[in-house]
């Protein structure tokens, strides 16, 4: 379930329980982000990828996603919200590792990132520049 409102709002998707599907987010995250340049919308694609994967991956339910894009200058704010306490680390990564590269890529691509507690799990938060679009 989504849900919308004005510009600078916070957009919300409510994320399932069950078998994960990033498609389903990420054609969600399209249709809430119209008119982001395809270089920029391929990096928030990529943050929303890697913070999504977490929550199914190590958190506990429920879970959300939220989105807001802000103007000027243009940015992307990222947050994942989960019921697990336990905060996520950047892992170093060799080239023979097969995981552990997610946080580095959401470092890479982000203005800033970020981790924060909450009464009951945690945020994890992003900001994604968007200079390309106009």
């Amino acid at each position: 379930m989504a849900n919308g409102g004005p510009a600078d709002a916070w957009l919300t998707l409510e994320l399932a329980d069950t078998a994960p599907d990033t498609g389903k987010v990420r054609r969600w995250v399209e249709s809430v982000l119209p008119g982001l340049h395809e270089d920029d919308l391929l990096d928030v694609l990529l943050v929303i990828t890697e913070l999504v994967s977490n929550v199914y991956d190590h958190a506990r339910f429920p879970a959300r996603l939220k989105l807001r894009k802000s103007a000027d200058p243009c940015a992307v704010s990222i947050v994942t919200e989960d019921a697990s306490p336990l905060l996520p680390e950047m892992q170093p990564s060799s080239p023979g590792s097969v995981r552990g590269r997610g946080l580095i890529m959401v470092d890479k691509l982000s203005e800033r990132w970020g981790v924060a507690r909450q009464a009951i799990g945690k945020c994890v938060w992003a900001v994604v520049p968007c200079p390309a679009t106009p």
